[in-house]
């Protein structure tokens, strides 16, 4: 006799399943601190597969390891209550390797977690980062920006401000324009702090990552702020309308290798022009306390304010996570590539590890140990190449956009400076 469930009987006995599946996860460790490792040496990487917190049996963790070094290999497990898949390697030159585990039930379908995404772990670790060095950078690159520099100058410095309802109660909130050269003004939200007085408030500046939105207001107490969009666009407006930039004239924004072909024509260009006015529009305001300047950003962000402490000397601190297009040039050294433009020697104007050169502030940086947006190893050169006190953090099993709770990570720094080009 063949038996005949309602639906809505076989969605409670789905959900009874769901529940009882419990949460999955993965535990990482490395035999040591992953970014401390020598030549030749063996990494060994150690993999448990959880369950609400308790090693789970019978699953079955497929690897592969990258790097930069351009060696491959791969190989599979079944996860153990009792010991921990283990995965060994080595890289015989400063670089990183990238580890990748996938979790797979009997049929081939991989294991999720409670987000409904696949349980993976996306991680690394690194010889000598210390002893990176990046691709050559252009030999006028001070030239260039010298000329860079008069071309905004030319342009004066005129600002509108539309008042627009303030997100926190006690501050003053405007949608900000500026005239800038390159085509498109300065746009975004500028607050202070309601009867903020004259010289009396530090400053901070933060820049948006890659894509095609409007700025957000930004309200730091006892700060005055400006955050601006990318692209020198309208802020707050309805999604119809970035959806058509996005679909029309911003599509595939800076990835063209016709316009990389020339520094000038660069869609980088522009935007590192309104990053120059976006600091002299906030040093112009007469809160300002003349002192402390302030700038931050993630990835695109983080691309944007290492360009804001490069070129602009008032620049007091910089804090860039995960930051973009850190040594475009390494594939040309053989480094894993992440996802950024094709590299073209114009593209050395708007690197970050050559604007690093030229920072004197104090800086810290993140970077994640399975970012291959942003891979580690491009991360480093940029903070070898600042001559100023500085940090980095690597997140293990950290990706671009993600970040696992409570991660394991190690921190470099130096609190000495040291000259670097003028």
């Amino acid at each position: 006799m063949r038996i005949r469930l309602a639906p809505a009987f076989l969605a409670i006995l789905l959900s009874a399943a769901t529940a009882m599946a419990g949460t999955y996860s993965l535990d990482w460790s490395t035999d040591k601190e992953p970014v401390s490792y020598q030549p030749g040496e063996t990494m060994t990487f150690h993999i448990q597969l959880l369950e609400d917190g308790k090693p789970l049996a019978g699953k079955t963790l497929k690897w592969q390891r990258t790097g930069d070094d351009q060696k491959t290999a791969e190989g599979q497990g079944v996860s153990s209550e009792t010991a921990p898949l283990k995965i060994t390697t080595s890289i015989d030159e400063p670089g990183f390797v990238r580890i990748q585990v996938g979790v797979f039930n009997d049929d081939g379908s991989p294991v999720k977690d409670e987000r409904n995404k696949a349980v993976r772990f996306d991680g690394g670790a690194g010889v000598q980062p210390t002893k990176l060095e990046g691709y050559p950078e252009p030999a006028d690159f001070d030239t260039f920006w010298k000329a860079q520099k008069a071309r905004l100058a030319a342009v004066p410095l005129k600002a509108s401000l539309e008042p627009v309802a303030s997100p926190s109660p006690g501050f003053e909130v405007y949608d900000v324009k500026v005239d800038c050269a390159g085509g498109m003004p300065v746009s975004g939200y500028f607050s202070k702090p309601v009867g903020a007085k004259a010289k009396s408030l530090p400053a901070t500046v933060s820049y948006r990552g890659y894509g095609v939105t409007g700025a957000s207001p930004v309200c730091r107490s006892g700060w005055i702020s400006l955050q601006i969009n990318a692209h020198g666009i309208e802020n707050g407006r309805e999604p119809a309308y970035y959806d058509a930039l996005k679909a029309g004239k911003l599509r595939g924004y800076a990835f063209s290798v016709e316009e990389n072909s020339k520094p000038e024509t660069a869609y980088f260009n522009g935007m590192m022009l309104r990053v120059m006015r976006s600091l002299e529009f906030v040093k112009s305001r007469p809160e300002w306390d003349g002192k402390t300047l302030a700038v931050s950003g993630g990835s695109q962000g983080g691309l944007q304010c290492l360009s804001a402490a490069g070129l602009d000397s008032d620049v007091t601190e910089c804090t860039a996570h995960k930051p973009w297009c850190c040594d475009l040039g390494g594939i040309r050294l053989n480094r894993l590539r992440g996802w950024r433009p094709d590299f073209t020697d114009a593209l050395g104007y708007y690197d970050p590890v050559n604007m690093a050169k030229r920072i004197h502030c104090k800086t810290s940086i993140t970077s994640g140990l399975g970012d291959y947006v942003c891979p580690p190893s491009g991360v480093s050169v940029l903070y070898n190449n600042i001559k100023a006190p500085k940090t980095i953090e690597y997140i293990q099993g950290s990706t671009h956009g993600y970040t696992p709770p409570n991660p394991k990570t190690q921190t470099l720094s130096c609190s000495v400076s040291s000259q670097g080009p003028q």
